[in-house]
């Protein structure tokens, strides 16, 4: 029998990635979003566009009936968690509920706070000292409360890779990359982790291939790549073929900027991520699944710089040279 999934924001970045990856495991994907789906994604016979609100209760219901699985993989505004975050879980839970599928969550951690130790498991304590951690804490313990409910939040790193832009990789470390910099926001020596996209939806995959088995809540931690700047620092100069200067995240202007720029006040609360130290303890995952989907460092960097068109293009000299070898 098919397995259907219903992936609410499919057309967002993770949205984009998890589709990608359950269409092209077999499963039947019903994929909601309130714009069109790429081409590719639309084009695929395994994939039906649902092209509706997230808050319409009703369509959401509709839109589950028959699936066994629902990833809530909607994020709002950055700004706007505070309004949108909570309405659109409730949305996904109600859509779940009903139909009686597994709930699946991209977590991230967060739930952890400003002091978060070095090394997270899923029995870390959570501490709500700031508002998307509470938001975040909140989110989990209604997944994990809801009764009738069956729930996993898989929690990763800051994401990379998989399409489009919007990530710390495009938006710091990659931004001026055909200018000879390295942007990072924190020392070159911080553990710092990272999650590749189409890592990650590979184990969604594979934790909703098991749903029948799945009953309570289970939050569960995906290690990814846990490296420092300097890490990642040479693996953007390998795979540009130059050298890259290092430079600061400018966090002076940032301050000043966030008195009129609500983005720039997030980014500053938000900022102990890049100076803590810390990575994710994913043996309940290996547990349940087996070893985890990980493409090397340096193939998956390069892989998100060539999708971002940043990968330098070879030469007509070398084209030409390459041709009559």
């Amino acid at each position: 029998m098919a397995s259907n999934v219903l992936i609410l924001g499919a057309a967002g970045r993770i949205g984009q990635a998890l589709v990608s990856a359950f269409a092209e495991a077999g499963w039947s994907v019903r994929a909601q979003a309130r714009k069109p789906l790429p081409t590719a994604l639309a084009a695929h016979p395994r994939v039906q566009a649902v092209r509706c609100d997230a808050l319409d209760a009703h369509a959401l219901r509709a839109a589950a009936q028959g699936v066994q699985v629902v990833i809530h993989a909607l994020n709002p505004p950055y700004t706007q968690w505070d309004k949108l975050a909570l309405p659109l879980l409730d949305a996904a839970i109600g859509a779940a509920r009903e139909s009686g599928a597994l709930l699946m969550l991209p977590g991230n951690v967060y739930n952890f706070g400003s002091d978060l130790p070095a090394r997270l498991s899923p029995g870390t304590p959570q501490r709500g000292d700031t508002p998307k951690a509470r938001l975040r804490i909140e989110t989990e313990s209604r997944m994990a409360t809801t009764p009738g409910l069956r729930s996993v939040v898989i929690r990763a790193g800051d994401f990379f890779g998989g399409p489009g832009r919007g990530t710390w990789l495009d938006m710091a470390l990659a931004s001026r990359v055909n200018k000879g910099r390295f942007v990072y926001p924190g020392a070159l020596d911080t553990l710092h982790a990272w999650a590749y996209l189409p890592d990650l939806a590979q184990a969604f995959v594979r934790v909703a291939d098991r749903h029948a088995e799945l009953a309570g809540h289970h939050a569960l931690h995906f290690a990814g790549h846990a490296v420092t700047g300097a890490q990642l620092h040479e693996a953007m100069q390998t795979a540009m073929g130059r050298d890259l200067k290092a430079a600061d995240l400018p966090w002076g202007l940032i301050r000043v900027g966030a008195l009129l720029v609500p983005m720039w006040r997030e980014l500053l609360v938000m900022r102990y991520l890049w100076q803590r130290p810390h990575q994710l303890d994913d043996e309940g995952l290996r547990d349940l699944i087996g070893p985890l989907p990980q493409t090397p460092l340096h193939q998956a960097v390069r892989a998100s710089l060539g999708e971002l068109g940043l990968l330098p293009q070879p030469s007509a000299s070398a084209f030409n040279a390459k041709a009559r070898a």
